[in-house]
């Protein structure tokens, strides 16, 4: 391919004469390399304004194809800083557990700082930021970000999310309110004690314990810790309701539904727990579950022994006494409580978890088919540091 900066062959200048050529001649061989020149840099000028035309659109669509990523970089400051106090109100959500960098990804994302990396700066260097709490704030857009530190924290929070995970029992849904609200756990202790404040039904004899249910719930800045526990029992009954239950049957449908929520690794499994729990009540069989023994003596369930488990001075012990335990282990959700009313078609009466990674999960209908069952978890144990 002939090149754009060379002269093709019939543009090439002939040999140079002899040197007693005439004037004439000089003149004309001047004004054709000044022609070839001219073209050489008009060329140049169009292929350099393709090339930059080019990079440009190929860049733009880049950006574009890639949701806006700054291309630049690091051309740009990462540190870039508004200087003003802010334009329009804006609401932002910090949540529970942000680092400065977490927040300051929040606040860049809503254009309340100008970039990450300011934000990261002026947390840093202000030894209250580490204070600010979680919970929804009304900040302004195009704020600097040392302001933005400083409404964190002077303002008032418009709300506080609480959320409550599937399996907590009462104590840890204490420390979790306390932890992410303005609320000690005196105050959540003492709301408790009154159950009739928070709605508890007489069924539930005093005990919160499995009508927490647990989802996010905001609390607004008039809101009482009354006001919160008052809403989680709520939503437990509505759920309930949802789900078909009688108001007498309340209790009991809470209590399978925690030993489910506790025992259960896969939502698959659940309707299979409950109807072994059934089976095994119909049948006047002893439930056998480690989880009850384990809340009633407030012991993690792999450290149990085989005393923990027939001691009968523990009334949750399920080994040591016969049918349900006085009240639920736990606070259930949705999936557990659905699976209670309507659980699998089956004949199983017993169930064991064989691989303590996986959660998989094998359910029998005899004894003996659950020993062999028990022999591939230890197995799995001794295989993988398991006691």
């Amino acid at each position: 391919m002939t090149d754009l900066f060379e002269p093709s062959t019939a543009e090439r200048p002939a040999p140079l004469p002899s040197r007693g050529r005439s004037a004439a001649s000089k003149r004309a061989a001047r004004k054709r390399r000044r022609r070839r020149q001219q073209r050489t840099a008009i060329v140049l000028v169009l292929v350099l304004g393709l090339l930059g035309g080019g990079a440009y659109v190929f860049w733009d669509r880049m950006s574009s194809a890639l949701g806006g990523l700054d291309l630049s970089f690091g051309f740009n400051s990462a540190s870039e800083d508004y200087s003003g106090p802010g334009v329009d109100p804006v609401q932002v959500v910090i949540p529970a557990g942000a680092t400065g960098t977490m927040m300051g990804t929040v606040l860049a994302e809503a254009d309340v700082v100008a970039s990450v990396g300011a934000f990261t700066q002026a947390f840093e260097s202000s030894p209250a930021a580490a204070s600010i709490q979680p919970g929804t704030y009304e900040l302004y857009t195009q704020m600097s970000a040392a302001e933005a530190i400083e409404s964190l924290l002077t303002n008032e929070k418009i709300e506080t999310r609480v959320t409550i995970p599937e399996g907590y029992v009462v104590e840890q849904v204490i420390d979790r309110i306390a932890s992410v609200t303005e609320f000690s756990r005196e105050d959540v202790e003492e709301a408790l004690a009154d159950p009739e404040s928070i709605g508890l039904p007489k069924s539930a004899g005093g005990n919160a314990e499995g009508w927490l249910f647990p989802k996010t719930y905001s609390v607004q800045p008039d809101d009482t810790v009354v006001d919160l526990l008052s809403t989680m029992v709520g939503q437990t009954k509505a759920e309930l309701n949802a789900a078909g239950v009688d108001n007498a049957d309340r209790q009991d449908v809470l209590i399978k539904a925690s030993l489910v929520e506790r025992e259960a690794k896969h939502d698959e499994d659940r309707p299979k727990m409950a109807r072994a729990i059934e089976n095994r009540l119909a049948t006047d069989m002893a439930l056998q579950i480690d989880a009850t023994t384990a809340y009633g003596i407030e012991k993690s369930g792999t450290e149990l022994t085989h005393a923990d488990n027939n001691d009968a001075s523990n009334e949750y012990s399920t080994y040591a006494h016969a049918g349900l335990p006085p009240g639920p282990i736990a606070n259930p959700g949705a999936a557990s409580i659905e699976a209670v009313v309507n659980p699998a078609d089956g004949p199983w009466k017993f169930w064991c978890t064989v691989n303590l990674d996986t959660g998989e999960t094998k359910f029998e209908e005899s004894h003996e088919a659950h020993l062999v069952n028990q022999a591939e978890l230890r197995a799995w144990q001794r295989e993988n540091g398991h006691r």
